[in-house]
């Protein structure tokens, strides 16, 4: 039965944070999330405003769950609605948001309390 090597194999479309998609590509139900946000970084659109420099700045995301690098396509598929196209959607986060929050006692701005009182 030649069915069992397909059923290996998904597509994958991942759907950017402006509407536009990468893909689709095959991959083994035994690639790992971290293999596909690898390839996002290499495959990345020249020209969009927000790009990720690493794997790490990037988010997948599919039936509202957050995608853990150290899953496989294949742990993941239950979560998946249609089994011949998987649609992810790209999440991107700077890694530059830590220094926001280093900063973030600086930005508050301190009340000074005044009363007056009239007699």
């Amino acid at each position: 039965m030649g069915g069992s090597e397909d059923e290996d194999l998904v597509d994958i479309k991942f759907r950017l944070y402006d509407g536009s998609d990468i893909g689709p590509f095959r991959y083994s139900t035994a690639s790992t999330i971290d293999i596909l946000k690898q390839r996002l970084v290499s495959d990345w659109p020249q020209g969009k405003s927000m790009a990720p420099k690493a794997a790490a700045e990037i988010k997948l995301i599919t039936s509202g769950q957050i995608l853990l690098n150290t899953k496989t396509v294949g742990q993941c598929r239950t979560n998946f609605t249609r089994a011949d196209l998987i649609i992810m959607h790209v999440v991107v986060q700077p890694s530059s948001s830590t220094n926001k929050t280093e900063n973030k006692e600086e930005d508050i701005p301190r009340k000074t309390l005044c009363s007056c009182s009239i007699l």
